[in-house]
């Protein structure tokens, strides 16, 4: 099976409107597309989303029946769908079903104007499905024949941000080992990272697995049972079970993204002055200067590749489940052996204040 990048992330929200004027005015994303009633949906609406290589889809129900309206009910807002590139859909299905991978949705085949694209789903983790997806033509008709294109914004905003680095997923305690196995058997992932993380009197285990391309990565994490519970819990308690607690952001110039954002509204979690203070001790000068670091609380991790460096937003949802996390590589490949530690304090960081 040959899993390019991830095409696109479909959320399940309550208000697919609400929710793009947040993303677009914060973040900087624009909508480039609609499906609905008007285009012969008549249960559901959705909005693209895009910035650099970003595709966002925000979709609501129109009719009980529909997915969305379960999900939403379940969870609150989430993300439902992470879709994988692949060059031939319809063979990707039949591969992962055959594996083992329970069917959501068989191949579709879209098509307008020389342009076609073919989807089909199987499910994932939770109630969280992977949509294959095949691309023949312009890439900029998203789903041809389904969804209308808008015309290009002429007042686009700066591009902040360019492609969806990995995403962070909470597992109920138990499940970690055989999600592990279920990406290396189903979809042929294979695991990269491991660390056992313990804050107080809390812990969590969790791996990463990564597709032979590297360009899909997931960060998978259970808490631990036999300690105090902590935030993963209260993410499984509030959420309803497995989902995806963070997407990484991929930008090449986090200094100047993050005072951007913030000045658009976008509320990133605080760092204490003594990490900065004993940055170069712990880890050797880093490659972007310590007070703009310490200016904009950004962290800073490494492997044996390079630094990576990353700061997390507050959870603007009403369960404080969902958030996302802005992430710049330099040179690191994978994480350093703090990097999900400081995620872990982070939010303990923002619990504390909330």
């Amino acid at each position: 099976m040959n899993i390019g990048a991830v095409d696109h992330v479909e959320f399940y929200v309550g208000d697919a409107r609400q929710s793009a004027f947040y993303l677009c005015t914060a973040f900087g994303f624009r909508v480039r597309g609609q499906a609905g009633p008007e285009t012969g949906r008549a249960d559901s609406r959705s909005l693209l989303l895009s910035q650099g290589g970003i595709d966002l889809v925000l979709t609501s129900a129109l009719t009980p029946g529909h997915p969305a309206a379960h999900y939403v009910s379940r969870h609150g807002d989430g993300v439902a769908n992470i879709a994988f590139e692949v060059p031939d859909a319809a063979e990707a299905f039949a591969t992962a079903v055959a594996r083992g991978a329970t069917p959501v949705e068989e191949p579709v085949t879209h098509g307008r104007c020389g342009t076609e694209v073919v989807t089909a789903s199987v499910l994932g983790f939770g109630d969280v499905a992977h949509r294959f997806t095949q691309r023949t033509g312009d890439r900029a008709d998203f789903l041809p024949g389904t969804m209308d294109i808008i015309a290009d914004d002429p007042d686009e905003s700066e591009r902040l941000l360019h492609t969806v680095d990995h995403a962070a997923i909470c597992l109920p305690a138990g499940t970690l080992r055989p999600t592990v196995a279920f990406y290396e058997e189903v979809f042929g992932f294979r695991q990269i990272f491991e660390e056992f993380i313990e804050v107080g009197e809390q812990a969590m285990d969790s791996k990463v697995v990564q597709s032979p391309s590297g360009e899909v990565t997931f960060t998978l994490i259970e808490p631990v049972t036999d300690r105090r519970p902590g935030q993963i819990d209260a993410f499984l308690a509030r959420h309803g079970g497995a989902g995806v607690q963070h997407l990484a952001l991929l930008t090449d110039d986090i200094v100047t993204a993050v005072p951007a954002m913030e000045a658009r509204g976008v509320g990133f979690l605080d760092t204490p002055g003594t990490y900065y203070d004993e940055l170069a001790e712990r880890l050797g000068e880093p490659e972007l200067r310590i007070e703009d670091l310490r200016r904009t609380n950004v962290l800073v991790d490494r492997d044996h590749w390079g630094q990576v460096f990353q700061i997390f937003t507050q959870s603007m949802h009403v369960r404080k489940t969902f958030f996302w996390e802005v992430i710049d590589r330099h040179g690191a490949r994978t994480f350093g052996s703090g990097n999900i530690k400081a995620l872990y304090e982070a939010v303990a960081r923002e619990k504390a204040m909330a």
